[in-house]
């Protein structure tokens, strides 16, 4: 992914006002992001747990979506699988994220969800840059570049639910 500016995070919102889109808080690190191996740009809300943000690029330009996470479920801690990355990660590591479509869709109430890392490092994960511990990464014969164009496939689907 290409680096980005605050400017352009906030113009990408496809799902949220305008006035939404200003106040919801952009990561100050945006200098600092791994961007040659990120697939797209994710972050969570850190005032507001249950609030998360996915920039991506597009053939369109880049396409922004606020995302609401799932509470978590009660029960026996198990794994769970990204549908994203392929990684899994125990307990709550993986979560669903939905994200209200945009449009006339969104105003009705209508919204998509997709399992997710929670910490939306799948990019990280899926190039060996960060670790989900023993058994997170499944052993795959494709390389990095198919496994990052799986992902950008998947990311490209999700948003495509979310704008069309």
């Amino acid at each position: 992914m290409e680096p980005v500016t605050e400017r352009e995070i906030r113009a990408s919102f496809v799902n949220c006002s305008k006035g939404e889109a200003k106040r919801l808080p952009v990561p100050g690190d945006l200098a600092d992001r791994p961007w040659d191996d990120l697939d797209f740009l994710g972050w969570r809300d850190p005032a507001a747990p249950q609030r998360a943000y996915l920039v991506a690029p597009s053939d369109d330009g880049l396409v922004g979506v606020a995302l609401r996470l799932a509470s978590p479920a009660a029960g026996r801690p198990r794994r769970n699988m990204c549908s994203l990355c392929l990684t899994t990660h125990p307990g709550d590591g993986v979560t669903l994220m939905t994200a209200r479509k945009a449009g006339r869709g969104g105003q009705q109430g209508n919204s998509v969800g997709v399992y997710i890392c929670a910490d939306l490092a799948c990019s990280l994960y899926l190039r060996g840059k960060k670790d989900a511990g023993p058994g997170g990464r499944l052993h795959e014969s494709l390389t990095v570049d198919e496994k990052a164009a799986r992902t950008g496939v998947k990311v490209a689907g999700f948003l495509a639910g979310i704008v069309g």
